[in-house]
Parts: C-alpha cells; structure tokens; sequence
C-alpha cells in the first residue's frame, strides 16, 4: 500500500488510495472524481485520518513529555510520587495583643484557632484566620501579647474560609473513594480526624505522608492526590504494612481552607472580627502587622509538573546530592519560590568543603523576613529531616550578572510602514521580551546566535544583524574608606589588547573629577581616568584574572557614584555564549544597552 504510516492528512491519505487503486488493471482509465466510488474513498481517507489521529493523542498521552492533557501529566506525575501542588493560600504575620482591665485578671489566656480577620485589596475583602490556638502571659500591667508554639509574638494568619467535608466508611467489601470537590483547596492545610462513629466523640489525627519519616502497621497516615476531574482525593494506608485504613462505621472529617490564590497577595492591613472573652467580657484584639500577605498561587501548571515530577522522582525523598536539595526545595516550597540552584562546597569559589550552597530565586512581593522564613523552614523541614547530618545548608543569595547589548541591524524601508527609529524600540522591545521570557532564572544560559535569529524574525525589513555582548557586574563602594573588592564573573575575560578596553566601570567622582575605570591597554592592570580628558589619574588599582574571571580592586575609595552602585563591565572572551555558574541569574541591562538601524536602500547605505 502507498500511504505511508506517517501521513494524516486527509487528501493525501485519499490522494494515494486513488494513486494504489490506478495501478491496478481494473481501474487503469477509471473516472474517480465523479463515480460512486469517491465516496467509498473520502470514507475510507476519512477514517484512516481520524484513526491516526487518536494513535498520535493516545501515544503522546502516554509519556510524561509530550503529555497535553492535565489528567495524563498529573497520573504519570503520581507514577513518579511527585504530587502536584494545589492551590495555596496567602499568608501574612501579624502581632497580636490584649489589654485587660480587670484587677482580677488571669495569668495566661489564649487565643481559639480560626480566630478571623479582614483586609482589603482593590476594594475586594478578604478573610484571614488564625490555623491554631496561641497563648499569652500578662506582663504585670495587664497587657497581653500572643506567641506561637517556638515563643515567637509573630502569628501567623492565613487567608480563606475554613471548610469541612465528612465521610461515612462503608462495608470492606466497598471500595472506599474520598474525593474532596473543590478545586480551590489549599492541600497543606488538610486536617483529618477519624471518629469511632457517627456520634463519637473521640478520634484519631491523621498525619500527612509528606511530613512523616517512618511508616508501619500502626501508622495514622493519608495521602492527597490529584483525581483526573481536578479535585483532590484522600488516600489512607492499607491497614496493614502502610498504615492503618478507617474501617467500616467510623466517620472521617476532613477540615481545610479553601482559599483565593494569589489574588489575597499584599493584603497589608487586617482588622479583627472577633473580640477576647477573658472571664466573660469581651476585649479587643489589637493588630500590628510584621509581614504582608504572600505565597498565595494558583495550581502548578503542567509545564511545572513536568519540570519538577521528574527531578523529585530522582531524589528519592532524601537529600545527598545538590540536585536533591533543589528537587525537594521546589516540590515543597514552589509557592514561595521561582527557581533553585544548589552547588556542593566543593565546586565554591572558594572551596568550602562539608557545606551545601542554596540560592533561592524567590517570587515577587516577598519581604526580606517573610525569605527568611522560608529558608528557616527549608533547614527545619527538609535539610535536618533528610539531608546527611554532618553537611550544612549555607543559603547564597542570587547574583545578577548584566549584559550589556550593543544590537546593530540592516533595515529596508520598503518592506515596511514603520520607521527606521520605531524599528529600533521593537527590537529593543523584543530583546528585553526574550531575557523575560528565556532568561533571567538559575541555569539559564545567553546563547547570541539564538537572540540574533529572534530579532531577525522581528521584522521582514530587518535584513541581518550583529551584536555586541559585554557583561557587568555590580558592586556597592564604601564611601570615604580604603576598601578592597573582590569581583567573580562566571565566565573568562578577554584577554587584553592594543584596542579595545576589556574593563570599564560606570562613572564615579575621585578627586573632584569625574572619572571610570579601565584597564591599560595591553595589560591586565586596572586605572582610574579622567572621563573627559582621558588622563590617567592613579595608574595601578588593581587587575583581573581572564583565566579566572576574578577582577580586584586595592584600596577603592570612589568620593560618590551615580546611581546606588558602581557598575564593572567586562568583554567575555567568547560573546557568542554566556553560561551562568552557581547562583548567577543572567539579565539585561536596559540602561546601557541599544538597538541601531542602518538604512538599506537598494544596496545603498545610509547610517542613521
């Protein structure tokens, strides 16, 4: 048969049953277009092309890869026992306190849980409610402060309305589906009580999977996964090597938020809707904010599970090597934080052996306490549960490497309407897109070639294109003191030339003039010149490894820089590639950084 195993589409697959049915004797001088017969074939051609069409869908549905269908990226995820994340509700810290009156006032009081609280955004009310009960002491004069369970005044409130979901067990011989159906539940807020019975009033807290070490027979645990209509499903053990399963009659209640995502993030002012009852009377919560509210998201989105399902499959909930701490890092705390490097101390510049290097790139609206806490959770939740115990977590804030980008492209008029000098914003518009989009996270790596066939495809009138690369870093001089700088670029220098400066700094005030560091040419030592004549001000402060990448300044002391810090740019040796190490993240410098058209008419050249 001619119709190869590879073809869908439908006139083709029609086109070569005619092209097969004319080859042989009886059809030789047949008339396919208007005979019965066409119809047979467009059938035929018809139900080839659908047929194909599901294999192709059934087959990319089977491998995580190529998965399109959330339900099928979610079971192949589960497969791997990487659980996406749900929804997550955001969480602000506050300082709680109450002031009694009464001579006859009680040592300590305490604060029920689901305690609740309001705050506004863009006139839309959100609820924010204590998760558990919090205790205070009176100080002497009648004023009580609220702390948590480590002796902590921060409280921290959560936003979403408390829900609650019951379950009957049924007979054994039943199979047992416990489906939550909500899809705006916050998983990590689950609590599950099971009750003897119906009217019972004891029972027994389940934990999480996820927050428990050792499992056997006796072990009250659940599971929560995804089921394929998007809610979420609570799993018990199988009663005997998993855990113990409710049996039949016992009731199971299940309480969790149900929450607004990332819509309640910022909600900085909360007001109490409830008073204290201390002794019968009631007296008002006061509230004093530490952090706004954070971390709220939406479901991890299936680029997302792709990603993570099979990095975290790979680490095997435990953390050994540094793509296990960024694996566990980012299936448990994805809500908090954008991307993750980890590097062992060994790979350090310099070398700190017994030591693992965290840099968290974290999501915008964070405050630097509410980081903070994340990374305290990550070293008390996962690193002391599950890292080797004689290695510590040392967190390495990211570091921005700029490139500054010259872009010089060919541009005919005549395949256009818009101007040369709107030409160059799109461009512009369209680099600073692409470091948006492609850049701009761990890992990541500036390719020019790439970035070149991008705004190429800009335009039709954009002819070719060239691109300069340098790239800067950054650094905040002490003022009025002799200090010395040690700068580390992820990549080599160029070496020096009779040409081009290698290094030049952004411009700063030294002695009264305004002046820029550069290398000599020829060498790899480091001056001060003045900016409008060109004279060399103090000939020696310093050089820079090319090897290495490592630039020092001796004895720096700039009287004043423009803008917060002193920019340090250098040509890397090789401008077509630029590949981050460690915790740098690449982005641009849009402050530096151009796009120019030059004017091509007919082979005839014209700058602009």
């Amino acid at each position: 048969m001619a119709i190869q195993p590879t073809d869908l589409d439908f006139s083709d697959i029609k086109s070569r049953l005619k092209e097969y049915l004319r080859q042989q004797s009886e059809f030789s001088d047949y008339d396919f277009e208007t005979s019965g017969l066409s119809n047979i074939l467009d059938v035929l051609a018809y139900n080839t092309h659908i047929n194909g069409l599901i294999a192709n869908f059934a087959l990319n549905e089977s491998f995580l890869n190529t998965a399109q269908l959330r339900s099928s990226v979610v079971s192949h995820a589960n497969i791997l026992g990487y659980i996406p994340r749900s929804k997550t509700a955001a969480r602000g810290a506050v300082n709680l306190s109450v002031t009694v009156s009464s001579p006859s006032r009680p040592f300590t009081i305490s604060l029920p849980p689901y305690t609740k609280f309001s705050a506004e955004i863009d006139d839309v009310t959100y609820v924010f409610q204590t998760w558990e009960q919090y205790t205070a002491t009176d100080d002497g004069g009648g004023t009580y402060t609220f702390v948590n369970s480590s002796g902590s005044e921060n409280i921290e409130i959560i936003e979403g309305t408390i829900r609650t979901k019951t379950f009957l067990v049924g007979e054994v011989s039943e199979e047992q589906v416990y489906v939550i159906p909500d899809d705006t539940i916050d998983t990590s807020t689950i609590k599950v009580n099971v009750y003897q019975s119906a009217t019972s009033d004891e029972f027994d807290t389940y934990t999480s999977l996820t927050s428990t070490i050792r499992i056997d027979s006796t072990s009250k645990i659940y599971q929560v996964k995804e089921a394929p209509n998007g809610f979420y499903e609570i799993i018990f053990g199988d009663g005997s090597v998993l855990g113990q399963s409710p049996v039949a009659g016992n009731k199971i209640v299940i309480t969790y938020i149900s929450t607004s995502a990332r819509a309640a993030n910022g909600a900085s002012i909360f007001s109490a809707q409830n008073d204290v009852d201390v002794d019968g009377t009631d007296y008002t919560l006061n509230t004093s904010t530490v952090t706004a509210a954070a971390g709220g998201n939406d479901k991890e989105t299936i680029a997302s599970i792709k990603k993570n399902a099979s990095i975290a499959f790979a680490s095997q909930q435990r953390m050994i090597t540094a793509e296990d701490y960024r694996a566990q890092i980012l299936a448990n705390y994805s809500s908090y934080v954008r991307d993750v490097a980890a590097w062992g101390g060994q790979d350090n510049v310099p070398p700190v052996y017994g030591r693992v290097y965290v840099g968290l790139k974290f999501v915008d609206g964070l405050t630097a306490s509410q980081q903070q806490s994340v990374k305290d959770s990550i070293v008390t939740n996962l690193t002391n549960n599950l890292a080797i115990m004689s290695i510590d977590t040392v967190f390495s804030d990211p570091e921005t490497l700029y490139l500054e980008l010259n872009t010089f492209f060919d541009f005919d008029p005549n395949l256009t309407n818009i101007t040369a000098a709107a030409a160059e914003v799109t461009v512009q518009n369209t680099i600073n897109n692409y470091f948006a989009n492609n850049l701009n996270t761990f890992d990541a790596v500036f390719r020019r070639s790439k970035l070149l066939t991008v705004v190429d495809n800009t335009s039709p009138a954009i002819l070719d294109s060239r691109m300069n690369v340098r790239a800067q870093l950054r650094i905040t001089p002490v003022i009025g003191s002799l200090t010395n700088y040690y700068v580390a670029f992820p990549m080599e220098i160029a070496d020096p030339d009779d040409v081009n400066y290698v290094v030049e700094s952004s411009r700063f005030t030294y002695r009264d003039q305004a002046c820029v560091i550069r290398n000599t040419l020829k060498t790899n030592t480091l001056h001060i010149e003045n900016l409008a004549s060109g004279s060399i001000i103090l000939d020696n402060i310093g050089s820079y490894d090319a090897a290495t990448g490592v630039l020092q300044l001796i004895s720096f002391n700039p009287e004043s820089i423009v803008g917060e810090q002193l920019k340090l740019s250098v040509l890397p040796a090789n401008q077509a590639t630029v590949r981050p190490l460690r915790n740098y993240i690449i982005n641009i410098d849009t402050t530096t950084s151009y796009s120019r058209a030059t004017i091509d008419y007919q082979n005839t050249k014209a700058s602009i």
